[in-house]
């Protein structure tokens, strides 16, 4: 812990605090149908087209039942097409590599894994899509998954800022003005940065380089579909292969990589996602990654103040997600840092810290940064590999994940999380001076705590009731590489990261299986749209109800005070909901490890 590492982060933090005031400006126009852009004498004359095309009138708002049957609706369909690429990949042009068709149950887990926005990856990108599924399968889904985040923020703050209204937006509008206006734009100016540090952009064939020392190495048999072989035992079929030569990855790299990070969709063109030195070239690179993780949804936060004529609110929110994401960024650098005691005492120097499963051109501190950010957001890009941290370093993106992802978060995602978590604490504060809750004016009642309620109770259900299923289960312990309270941490990261729609994974766990690639599609959609549905019915619920004035009573949503509490929230229902886990999980394993025990 440095003075190096410690520039980095005031750096790293300050760039953030700059560019949420002006972005935020800029998200508000964006989402006013009709708000004046610079981009409006080019962009102005497609939206029109696009809503001419579709048949879309600008000017009719929906309320929250049709805006989510739109949203609804348009994920089906999106999923439907990226299935169908995927099946029939072999058919399909842009294929140098002859990749053939992805299995039922993968192509299913793809599917929906890119439609939720989580990016989960049972299979390595590099081996598995071609070209065409690279960009128009998977990369145009970036685009969507990201803007229909974005647009729900956006219709809960308008049901926030709303008084006495039946309409929360145009989910067509949003979702087109959000496409054209910003991610668009801001992708392409991110895609050349990227390609000016070394990342490759183009349709080439993969290149095949001849090792001067040929190795043999030990792999895992596999059937026709490229499942893993085990014998009556469990364990893998292990075969020796004679390796001779590499194959040096090609393709449109770029300008998947702009929209898998400002749009936290997290999704590696590589299987190795941004540790490999194509996805992630630079220190620089680096760096700009991870402020395009947050960018987004800390700008969403003054947004919301700037929408609801309460800027010191927007503040404040943004004030406890910045406490969050420090304290995270502390315990798992610190964790790191000090390392394993087990290989201090085989002869590594408690200075070098635990340097497994990270990239030494990034070092302790950008690998413990950059997973704390990616899981700050839904977002499952990584640059070292999570299931070598150590217990505790391994718990805070975790944890993160476990709470909602509501520190900065996904783009949208990130700010209607937090705000399941604004009311809930304006609830509380209710019930401990004996008056109705209010937020922003409006009356907090019964319907709405329950509508938030259910999005936690669906989230804490899906993660745990899965995890509990597959440690009990053949297909679920027989797909883990460590065993004890290490292969179940394997197991409620990979639930916690699809119900949270991250998508990165600790890497021990093999899930290209039939049971773990349709158990975890289903625990992506209900952690996406089990959440989105009953937020948007909180929406078209607080947009109709009237202002009341502000009284003596009236409890405040701005300071210091709201701040301590809403994080007091966050914490208090993350611990009491998943702490047990937990505790059977990384905590456990932290204490073996210093009894000198390794999984």
């Amino acid at each position: 812990m440095n003075a190096h590492q410690w520039l980095e982060l005031v750096i790293y933090l300050g760039a953030l605090a700059l560019i949420t005031k002006p972005l935020g400006i800029y998200l508000g126009r964006v989402f006013d149908a009709n708000g004046r852009t610079w981009l409006d004498p080019v962009v102005r004359p497609l939206e029109k087209l696009t809503y001419w095309i579709f048949r879309v009138d600008p000017k009719k708002e929906q309320g929250w039942k049709q805006y989510t049957f739109a949203l609804l609706i348009f994920s089906l369909v999106s999923c439907l097409f990226t299935y169908v690429i995927l099946r029939l990949q072999q058919y399909l042009p842009l294929n140098p590599q002859q990749f053939g068709a992805l299995s039922q149950h993968l192509a299913f887990n793809t599917a929906v894994s890119f439609t939720t926005n989580t990016n989960w990856q049972s299979y390595g990108g590099e081996n598995t899509m071609s070209y065409l599924s690279q960009m128009v399968a998977l990369a145009i889904h970036n685009f969507f998954s990201a803007a229909v985040g974005i647009a729900v923020a956006a219709a809960l703050v308008r049901g926030i800022a709303r008084h006495t209204a039946t309409t929360i937006g145009n989910f067509w509008v949003d979702l087109t003005r959000i496409i054209y206006y910003l991610l668009l734009p801001i992708c392409l100016v991110f895609a050349l940065f990227l390609v000016s540090q070394g990342m490759i952009q183009n349709f080439k064939p993969y290149t095949t380089a001849t090792l001067i020392e040929p190795q043999t190495v030990s792999v895992q048999v596999t059937d026709a579909n490229g499942t893993g072989i085990t014998n009556s035992a469990g364990n893998p079929v292990m075969t020796n292969q004679v390796v001779s030569t590499q194959s040096i990855v090609q393709g449109p790299m770029a300008s998947q990589m702009a929209i898998k990070m400002l749009g936290t969709n997290g999704g590696g063109y590589t299987n190795a996602n941004a540790a490999h030195p194509f996805e992630n070239p630079t220190p620089l690179s680096n760096f700009f990654q991870m402020l395009a993780l947050l960018c987004i949804g800390s700008a969403l936060t003054y947004h919301l103040g700037r929408e609801t004529k309460n800027q010191r609110h927007g503040w404040t929110v943004w004030s406890a997600m910045f406490a969050m994401c420090l304290a995270g960024v502390m315990l798992c650098w610190w964790a790191e840092a000090k390392g394993n005691p087990i290989h201090q005492q085989l002869g590594v120097a408690v200075a070098d810290g635990n340097m497994e499963g990270k990239e030494v051109r990034f070092g302790i501190f950008d690998s413990a940064l950059f997973a704390t950010v990616t899981t700050d957001a839904s977002c499952g890009a990584v640059n070292s590999m999570h299931d070598s941290f150590t217990p505790l370093g391994g718990l805070v993106p975790m944890f993160n994940i476990q709470t909602g992802e509501v520190i900065f978060g996904g783009v949208g995602a990130g700010l209607y999380g937090i705000l399941i978590f604004v009311i809930l604490a304006v609830f509380i504060a209710g019930l401990m001076v004996g008056r109705t809750p209010e937020y922003l004016g409006k009356k907090i009642e019964a319907y709405d705590v329950k509508m938030v309620l259910l999005a936690f109770v669906i989230l804490a259900f899906i993660i745990l009731g899965f995890t509990a299923w597959a440690s009990v289960s053949n297909w679920g312990t027989s797909s883990l590489a460590n065993n004890g309270p290490h292969g179940l941490s394997e197991m409620l990261y990979a639930y916690s990261s699809c119900a949270g729609n991250n998508g990165s994974a600790f890497a021990g766990l093999n899930a290209n299986t039939p049971w773990w690639d349709t158990t975890l599609g289903v625990d992506m959609l209900l952690g996406r749209f089990g959440m989105i549905v009953p937020l948007l019915a909180l929406a078209g619920s607080l947009a109709k109800k009237k202002i009341v004035p502000a009284s003596a009573g009236t409890f405040s949503v701005s300071g210091l005070t709201f701040a301590v509490l809403l994080v007091g929230t966050v914490i208090l229902v993350g611990a009491l909901t998943f702490l047990p886990a937990l505790t059977l999980g990384p905590v456990v394993e932290h204490f073996l490890m210093l009894k000198g025990n390794l999984f």
